[in-house]
């Protein structure tokens, strides 16, 4: 549910440690949003991590600048 289209990444499983040194389970969320992108005709679109989402938008940005 909470993966990213393009990478894969998901949330992950650790624990908290207290001062006293108990362990209790928690999840790591990926930041995982909807976002759609159009390059020139095309249209991508899906649930992206917001480290792909950032290399998406520099691709878009140079496929831009080749074109002009």
């Amino acid at each position: 549910m909470r993966t990213c289209s393009l990478c894969g990444k998901k949330s992950a499983i650790g624990r908290n440690r207290s001062h006293a040194q108990n362990r209790t389970p928690r999840t790591y969320k990926a930041n995982i949003q909807k976002v759609s992108f159009s390059v020139g005709e095309d249209k991508i679109s899906g649930s992206f991590c917001t480290k792909c989402i950032k290399s998406l938008k520099k691709e878009v940005k140079e496929q831009k600048t080749e074109l002009k």
